[in-house]
């Protein structure tokens, strides 16, 4: 069942962790791919000096995080890898969480292709190499969580989660050492274990 406008209404902090366990899929020109949301970071808002609204930034890059919950939000860093965020809350609240890391579920080839590797722990264990699996680029931009080209479907799972630092977020002072990074326990499929609590 495909996840409602209503799940994405939840603040960013509730919203990673429901995610978890949750099946994110594209249809994406070549073909399906899905994958098992296995880890997540929570960008909670302007007070969150980790977020791309921190301090209440709005820009035409991070316009879509001021959209109402259930829109995609991404954007490239190092000018080449894609990540892939979900817009939560309501309008205006500047929150989304960061996808890091799925569990490959269907359409492992088309991923292997995409990715040029043939390790099914390395498909999408990473915000770039999970957008590059699944097809995701600039183009998903704004784009409903509840359409045909990229959706989030719930699969009944309730997995024990591991709540630790979020990663590359030294600049944001006391916000990087804030537990909002959630990864499913002992998935072998999550980007980064040396920050894990």
């Amino acid at each position: 069942m495909i996840l409602t406008e209503d799940f994405y209404k939840q603040p960013a902090e509730a919203a990673a962790k429901a995610l978890l366990g949750k099946v994110l899929v594209t249809s994406a020109g070549e073909g399906v791919t899905k994958g098992i949301i296995v880890e997540t970071e929570a960008y909670i808002g302007p007070e969150d000096m980790a977020a791309p609204t921190a301090g209440g930034r709005r820009t035409a890059r991070n316009e879509a995080m001021y959209r109402p919950g259930g829109c995609v939000y991404v954007y490239t860093i190092y000018g080449m890898h894609t990540c892939f965020n979900v817009v939560t809350g309501p309008e205006d609240s500047g929150q989304a969480v960061l996808v890091r890391a799925l569990e490959p579920l269907e359409g492992m080839e088309l991923m292997r292709k995409r990715r040029g590797v043939s390790d099914i722990k390395n498909l999408a264990s990473g915000p770039g190499k999970l957008c590059a699996a699944m097809g995701i680029d600039k183009s998903f931009y704004g784009e409903s969580l509840t359409g045909n080209r990229i959706r989030i479907e719930d699969a009944g799972a309730s997995p024990e989660i591991i709540a630790s630092k979020r990663i590359n977020v030294d600049y944001a002072g006391e916000w990087a050492d804030k537990l909002l990074r959630f990864t499913i326990k002992d998935s072998p499929f999550v980007s980064v274990r040396r920050f894990m609590v």
